[in-house]
Parts: structure tokens; sequence; C-alpha cells
């Protein structure tokens, strides 16, 4: 029997329009008072899919926010929110498809929306949701990884956008551009290879109870996955420890020295007895003590300490001189596909059906357009 939620979601997917299920919403930046828009052929309208817009004459829109309302090149314009679109250039392939727009330092595909915010203005782009997938799948793997860890990742990719969708539903955006979410520089991060690997996956996503999954990814695990809920404190049954051959790479070794003063600010109190004293299943710090009686979860001191600082909770630690020296392994939370364990896979002949019921068991692997 499925879910209530899952039949839920399901039924948003099965009627909703194509064009409607593969737009996305992708929080760019927020900017202050003012923020310059620029593309060829750039016209304007407002923010729904039935917008008319309007030539504005110009390479170059320069958007200021008087107070509530909003301007256009000195031009006041009804509404919180404005939608900009470039024209359309032809490929090689024939197909006509909008050019580029610059906005907030980034160059994306789409329309660019801006909007009024807080106290100053906020960038969303709207796009399609392959085409922002082909500038993901750059921005999140390397480009040189064999193509079919390449096609793994971009239906974990294209899945996790999709349940970030229907979980924000309504919403002004669905989804962030930086770490938090998914990596997404635009257009700079397409590559001829992403593009490759997401039309082969085209409109795949994977599913469980019909349901599109929590599709989490993380550079390397170091040797072994872990439990969704010892990540990421969600237990899900298709994100459980699963043994990884990026363990023999020494991409997934690491070590960092860390000062005092840098340990006591991520404690919030002296260091002294500083140790782990607790581990997960999979051997990673579930929580870390000192001698005078703080303790702090692990995934919270990763986050405090800092991500690049800290790579993962899978370390030892001892003191030294110079403060504390940790020795590691792997790179990120560690639940869900492993990007250097797809590498490692692929590279062994796994096909990206293979790399993706290893990494997420007893999920379906779904045509959903």
């Amino acid at each position: 029997m499925l879910r209530p939620v899952a039949v839920v979601l399901l039924g948003l997917l099965v009627s909703a329009p194509a064009f409607a299920l593969e737009t996305m919403r992708i929080a760019m930046s927020e900017a202050g008072a003012e923020v310059q828009v620029s593309g060829q052929g750039l016209s304007s309208g407002a923010d729904t899919e039935e917008a008319t817009f309007q030539p504005l004459g110009t390479r170059q829109a320069l958007v200021r926010r008087r107070g509530k309302k909003l301007e256009v090149n000195g031009v006041a314009v009804a509404g919180s929110s404005v939608r900009f679109r470039a024209g359309l250039e032809t490929p090689g392939d024939g197909a006509s498809r909008e050019k580029p727009l610059k906005a907030g330092g980034m160059e994306v595909r789409g329309d660019v929306v801006v909007r009024l915010y807080r106290e100053g203005l906020q960038l969303i782009n709207v796009i399609p949701l392959e085409e922002y997938l082909a500038a993901v799948l750059g921005s999140e793997m390397p480009v040189s990884f064999p193509p079919e860890a390449l096609k793994a990742q971009a239906v974990a990719a294209r899945t996790y956008a999709l349940q970030k969708k229907l979980e924000a539903y309504g919403s002004s955006f669905y989804l962030g551009s930086s770490v938090l979410h998914q990596v997404y520089g635009g257009v700079n991060r397409e590559d001829p290879r992403t593009l490759a690997a997401v039309e082969a996956t085209r409109g795949e996503v994977l599913t469980y109870e019909l349901a599109p999954i929590e599709a989490y990814f993380h550079a390397s695990c170091g040797g072994r996955t872990e439990s969704g809920l010892a990540a990421l404190q969600r237990d899900l049954p298709y994100l459980q420890p699963a043994e990884c051959p990026c363990g023999r790479l020494p991409a997934s070794r690491w070590s960092a020295t860390v000062s005092r003063s840098e340990l006591q600010s991520a404690l919030g109190g002296s260091p002294s007895g500083f140790r782990i004293s607790g581990r997960t299943g999979t051997r990673r710090a579930s929580r870390v003590a000192t001698s005078e009686g703080l303790t702090m979860d692990g995934p919270r001191f990763r986050q405090r300490l800092g991500y690049t600082k800290l790579k993962s909770l899978d370390f030892e630690v001892e003191e030294t001189s110079h403060g504390y020296h940790f020795t590691g392994r792997g790179y990120g939370h560690g639940a869900g596909l492993c990007q250097w364990g797809a590498k490692a896979l692929a590279d062994g002949g796994r096909n990206y059906r293979d790399i993706l019921s290893h990494y997420y068991p007893g999920t379906d692997l779904q045509q959903l357009y």
C-alpha cells in the first residue's frame, strides 16, 4: 500500500503538464537596492508562465528597489517582481532556445526573476530542468569522470531536484544554488559530457513506493556510506550503509591541523581533553566531548569547524604541540551516492543503473517524462 504522501506526490507528477514538471526555480543570489540584468534581445514581463514579454530595446536592465516598489531603467513596474527573458538563438542542431542572461555574477539559461526580498532584492532563475541539470552536473562532479558515473549523477540530481520541487511547490523558489542544496554554476559549468549524460537519462528518476526519493549524494564516503539517519536525521530504507570502492583511492584520505583557538571557537569552550565520545555503526564520530564536560553532536561540530576543514566525520584526532591533528577518510556527509565510488564502479564496468541500485537499494528507476 502506498503511504498517503506518496499518493499525493504521484498525483502531482501524473497531473502536471510536461512544461511545468520540467521547470525549476533556483535562488541565484541576493542583492542590495539594485541589480543589473543583461542579455541579447532582452524583454520583461510578469513572473507567470502565461506572461506577455515586452522588448526593452536595450541589452541591459537596471532594476532598483524604491521602498516597496521596483523600477526598471528608471520606470516603475507593477507588482513585487519582474521577469526577464533573452531572445532566441539557433544552435547547429537547428533547435531554437533562449540566449543566456547575466545577473548577479552568473550567466544562466532560462528566465531571471528579480523580486523584492527582505530589505533588498532576490534573483531567481526559472529554467527547464534538463538545462539546469547540465550545469549542476558540471558543478557537482568532475566532467572527466566516466560517462556511466555522470549518468548516475544526472539521475540522482534530477530526482533530488524534483523531490525538492514537490516539497516546496508553490514557493517562490525550490532550491538554492550552493552546496546546501545542489551546486549550480550556470552556463559556465556546462560541458558536452554533462549535456550527453543528461540527455541519455532524460526524464529518468529514482522512486520508492512511486514517489521520488531523497537522492542525497556526496563526494567520497571513504569506503562505506553512512545511513541517512546518522548522517542527515533521515531514517529512509534506501539510505543504508553500503560498501564502496572509493576507500582504496588516495582522494578519500585527508588530514588537517586545527589550532586550539579554532577548536575552542567551534566548541564554545575550552578544548582541553578533546575526544570522540560516540561513533555511528560505520565508525563516524557521532559525538565529541572535552574533559570539562562540553559535548556536541558530530554533524554540528563539523559545521562549526567548517566543512572544508573537517571533510568528514570519519576521523581520528590527536593532540600535538601545534594543536589538534585530524586524519580522516571521505568528503561529505556520506549518505547516498558516493561520487568517487561511482567513478570506481564505472571504471570497473558497471553501468549507471547498477551504480544507482548499489547506493539506493530498493528503489526503482522510472521514466517520468
